[in-house]
């Protein structure tokens, strides 16, 4: 028994696996121990833990710098609200989120494949267009995707299987809020085993290969074209993922939701964490979530006022990722790694030269 769970955890699938099965664990505990006000900014954050993840995948694995996220999550999102219009509707939301993926797989394959041969500023450049375009789309098939006012997300009721299985676990009854926020976490747990294991194995290092040095990646046969479309159609998906999540979450599909400001707020998220690091995303998107409240409660017992205390949460958010940057240019995981990696170093070099004296 013991040779076989070491087996398993010796391999990269098997470890994934472990840590996923105690990330569940984890989840039940703090989604049941929490207010449904929390367990809705739970669920924001695990949207935006997964289009940051799919981010990082693109811009910290593959080294493509996308400004275009927000735009993609987009597509997602009313691809759930075009098969979620009303509370008649029986389609399971498995159903609505893996339709959402292929559908922004698709637009992602496209923009991907015409974007294969840029990189850098010109690819930044190209995803920038694709962040100013798509909200206008809604606005022109106004008739369709609701135009200013969006699309309405009507959650259709939780199976009642659901509702047995959550009392017989728990011994609470699930609301609606706390389902949701399960949804999104069991999507997030998913989305980030896929990607662990691709990362991982010889699809995330042809992406590495690729960042590194394109030169080098090509000399070894490595097609760059090939490896940057697929990299941008993972990223494309996660963020399909994510963007009917959000859908979910706020029951709404609006233009203002996927302005060109969620794409930079998604590229602060990895930039915080740490560039390559899905930890690194999660960590930045639990900072975009939860510091604003921090802060504005903080600015509100100072003796603010609502708006003023409001206010100061970007200035705070600003100054922190400045202070990261200047203090820790990998990021918050990149730099825990850095220094843990010295400690150990540091540490042999003592322990040998003990044992040569």
């Amino acid at each position: 028994m013991r040779a076989r769970l070491g087996g398993l955890w010796r391999s990269t699938l098997g470890r994934h696996l472990v840590v996923a099965l105690a990330a569940l664990v984890v989840l039940v505990v703090v989604l049941e121990s929490v207010s449904d006000y929390r367990n809705t900014q739970l669920a924001a954050m695990a949207y935006l833990g997964i289009a940051a993840g799919g981010l990082t995948v693109l811009t910290g694995t593959n080294g493509q710098l996308s400004l275009g996220h927000g735009a993609l999550m987009a597509v997602g999102a009313y691809t759930a609200a075009l098969l979620l219009p009303d509370r008649d509707t029986s389609v399971p939301l498995s159903v609505v989120i893996v339709a959402a993926v292929l559908t922004t797989l698709l637009v992602g394959t496209v923009v991907g494949l015409a974007a294969a041969r840029l990189h850098g500023p010109y690819l930044a450049g190209a995803t920038l267009a694709l962040a100013v375009a798509v909200p206008g789309i809604a606005l022109y098939f106004k008739e369709t995707l609701g135009g200013e006012q969006g699309l309405p997300v009507v959650m259709p009721e939780i199976p009642v299987w659901v509702l047995d299985l959550a009392f017989f676990v728990t011994g609470q009854d699930l609301t609606r809020s706390r389902f949701t926020a399960y949804v999104a976490w069991l999507t997030l747990v998913v989305v980030y085993l896929l990607l662990a294991n691709l990362g991982a194995g010889r699809t995330g290092r042809r992406w590495r290969a690729v960042r590194d040095d394109e030169v080098a990646a090509e000399l070894a046969g490595i097609d760059l074209g090939r490896a940057r479309v697929s990299a941008f159609v993972v990223s494309a998906a996660a963020a399909g993922a994510a963007g009917a999540i959000l859908a979910f979450t706020v029951k709404l599909a609006a233009p203002s939701a996927f302005t060109l400001t969620l794409s930079l707020t998604l590229l602060a998220a990895i930039v915080l964490g740490g560039l390559g690091s899905l930890t690194g995303a999660l960590i930045g998107a639990a900072l975009l979530t939860f510091l604003p409240g921090v802060v504005t409660d903080l600015g509100r017992s100072a003796g603010l006022g609502d708006i003023r205390a409001a206010e100061l949460a970007p200035l705070v958010y600003g100054l922190v990722m400045v202070a990261v940057v200047l203090l820790a240019p990998a990021g918050i995981v990149g730099s825990l790694r850095g220094a843990l990696a010295h400690r150990r170093s540091t540490h042999r070099s003592t322990s040998s030269k003990g044992t040569a004296a």
